[in-house]
């Protein structure tokens, strides 16, 4: 991109354009000032390469999106769309004189219950959309394990899962509309409440993923289910991680599980130490398999998952009607990432692969470990066959981090290699950009890009991220 029009010095706006910005967005709703902006600089991943924003609009309604996006597409200023600020793959890192767009204050949040949808802004966190549907009886489904602190925005931008994706799918299978604001400031509405619909291309599905590559989510129409019966828990140790991923395996080819999550020895120890949960330390993978089948059929259903877990191996098996009980155990799951962030620096995979070649990529992870000396933690939403390698390193080393990229450079093409994806729910964002062309080859990379340069011929929309 040739260098556009109305810059200052290294690439920062001049004070004209930026008062340009503030008259058309308004000032409480503008920030300038970079002790202020420096919160916006940096996602959960801290991208090395996060640069500092010329300015953040933190836009109330869609018309302040158009009007900044807008603004930006007349002076060639790069936009990055910002929800939380949860990421973890640094698709909203800021980018150095760019605009950062923060969707935080645009929460609403409506529930329709004779449509079972919900009418959603992109800041509404995914928990109080899960809370609101509950107060009609209704479920929202997705739920990664940020579910307390995540946007419904970011999770539309990554195609969010979580745990019970393996009998509910993603968050691309609860969208029934969307509102986009595109690259020249028109503002596009897809889709709606009604659940058939298949006049023209399916142009939703494209922007769900895209991190804020093609287009701003600034409303989302999204599909509820009746609340499901309270889930029954089963809890199972085996001597060794590939035994836990092989029972996964034998588990999906019968059983359709709400639940199915996996943890490594060294995840176990570290989630114990964390929580104090009483959990084996000596076990070499655990599962906790959940089933939420209604009357008679979850107890069936319970049996024959602690019959294969059984069958695979297991050393232990517990399980639990009570939903308090069940919930605990899922706590000392989810509480794995903050444990790991005690413990040093983070690289964050989430690799996936088809659930008979878990066995193989949970076993060549651990061999990864031990060729980098790079310290390794697995957990994975086993059930469909996505894991989250945690590589922890000291960042005062230069020689650990150089190590700890090496494998996880590695571990992405292990995945490749085992027919799967380097991201199954986190996105590409700027930490896998370049291992994404090794997944999906050159000519799919071709059509790629001439998707994005249709929809944003000025490449201003989130540049360096996702495609």
């Amino acid at each position: 991109m040739n260098e556009p029009e109305g810059y200052g010095d290294e690439m920062t706006p001049a004070p004209e354009t930026l008062a340009e910005l503030v008259d058309l967005v308004g000032a409480e709703d503008c920030i300038l000032d970079p002790a202020s902006m420096e919160a916006y600089r940096y996602d959960w991943s801290r991208f090395p390469g996060a640069g500092m924003p010329c300015a953040v609009v933190r836009p109330r309604t869609a018309a302040q999106v158009q009007a900044a996006v807008r603004w930006a597409a007349s002076h060639g200023i790069p936009v990055v769309p910002r929800g939380a600020g949860s990421g973890l793959a640094g698709a909203s890192s800021g980018i150095e004189g760019g605009l950062t767009i923060s969707l935080e204050r645009m929460t609403a949040i409506e529930i329709d219950p004779a449509t079972r949808t919900a009418v959603v802004e992109p800041g509404a966190f995914n928990a109080s959309v899960k809370r609101a549907a509950a107060e009609h009886g209704l479920f929202y489904p997705p739920d990664p394990s940020s579910f307390e602190i995540c946007s419904i925005g970011g999770n539309i931008a990554t195609n969010a899962g979580g745990l019970c994706c393996v009998k509910y799918g993603v968050t691309t299978d609860y969208v029934l509309g969307l509102d986009v604001v595109l690259a020249d400031g028109r503002l596009i509405s897809l889709g709606g409440k009604r659940i058939k619909d298949v006049a023209g291309l399916s142009l939703m599905k494209l922007f769900v993923g895209s991190e804020g590559t093609l287009g701003i989510v600034t409303r989302i129409t999204l599909r509820l289910v009746p609340a499901p019966p309270s889930a029954a828990t089963l809890v199972a140790t085996f001597p060794t991680a590939r035994s836990a991923a092989e029972a996964v395996v034998d588990m999906g080819r019968t059983i359709r599980a709400s639940m199915v999550e996996f943890m490594d020895q060294r995840a176990i120890n570290i989630a114990e130490d964390f929580t104090s949960m009483g959990l084996d330390r000596a076990a070499g993978g655990l599962l906790v398999v959940q089933s939420d089948a209604p009357g008679g059929a979850r107890e069936e259903e319970m049996a024959a998952i602690e019959a294969v877990c059984e069958a695979a191996g297991a050393t232990e098996v517990f399980r639990t009607d009570d939903a308090a009980e069940g919930e605990a155990f899922l706590a000392a799951r989810r509480a794995f990432f903050p444990a790991c962030e005690r413990m040093g620096a983070l690289l964050i995979e989430d690799v996936g692969v088809p659930v008979p070649a878990l066995p193989d990529l949970i076993s060549g992870v651990a061999e990864i470990a031990v060729r980098y000396d790079t310290d390794i933690p697995v957990v994975a939403h086993a059930g469909d066959g996505n894991t989250h390698p945690n590589l922890i390193y000291d960042a005062s080393d230069p020689a650990a981090r150089e190590r700890a990229e090496a494998a996880f450079v590695e571990i992405m093409q292990l995945a490749i290699d085992l027919g799967g994806t380097i991201t199954g729910e986190h996105g590409v964002g700027r930490f896998k950009l370049g291992s994404l062309s090794a997944q999906l080859g050159s000519d799919v990379m071709d059509v790629t890009h001439a998707i994005k340069k249709a929809l944003d011929p000025q490449g201003i929309l989130n540049p360096g991220s996702a495609i």
